[in-house]
């Protein structure tokens, strides 16, 4: 298994910035990972967006490494997955239909008060989907407090933009018939990374990042100045 961090530029392009063999649910391995963006030149000290899948130690290091910086958005697709897998399917239309309106509307009010309201629903079918939902809510609803443009949020509310990346990965180590090693897995995930990093696409609603940066550092800027008076 490898973790890999990818990057978008202002101009929308993706890029890969780095891999380590390991978990996310392993913090040395995530912050290895992390600490060696910054090493290699990754700025840490200005508020960033991470999406992340939801595994704890990879938020941890995050905020290890970027602290009051990183402002983080819990993938809705991995938080649907998370609370149908407590649900019987026949209620799976229905939280679909809830969380849609939730996570693509454009009122942060509205949109907390939605899935507040499912919590509750939920509570009444299956407690441990009400409990997966609750857990982490309000980091699913980063983009919406924020005012990202509709397309735009689309692209960075989820962490599909490196699921790609993954797929023709996937394809170029299927050739491998024989694993000698750990340095052979890396070398070819490396290969295949890149090779797939050669196909990218421009995000959907990159003309709107610059807003986004703007957005990113109004969201920061109170933990800053709360962090200087303390200081």
């Amino acid at each position: 298994m490898m973790v890999v961090a990818l990057g978008i530029t202002i101009q929308g392009h993706k890029r890969i910035l780095g891999l380590r063999q390991g978990a996310t649910e392993n913090a040395p391995v995530v912050t290895a990972l992390l600490e060696d963006l910054r090493e290699r030149g990754v700025k840490t000290d200005v508020p960033t967006l991470f999406v992340l899948d939801g595994a704890k130690a990879l938020q941890s290091a995050v905020q290890r490494v970027w602290g009051k910086f990183a402002v983080i958005q819990r993938c809705q697709v991995h938080k649907l997955r998370n609370v149908e897998a407590h649900l019987p399917e026949r209620h799976h239309e229905e939280l679909r239909r809830r969380l849609n309106k939730a996570y693509h509307g454009t009122n942060e009010l509205q949109s907390r008060t939605i899935v507040r309201a499912t919590i509750a629903w939920l509570r009444k079918i299956s407690p441990a989907a009400a409990a997966s939902l609750e857990e982490g809510r309000e980091e699913t609803l980063t983009v919406v407090r924020l005012g990202i443009p509709e397309l735009l949020r689309k692209t960075v509310a989820t962490t599909n933009p490196i699921e790609s990346a993954f797929s023709v990965a996937e394809s170029v180590t299927r050739r491998v018939k024989r694993w000698r090693d750990g340095d052979m897995r890396e070398r070819w995930c490396v290969a295949g990374r890149m090779d797939a990093e050669g196909r990218f696409n421009r995000v959907k609603g990159f003309k709107h990042i610059p807003e986004l940066l703007k957005a990113l550092e109004r969201d920061v800027q109170p933990s800053l100045d709360s962090q200087r008076k303390r200081a």
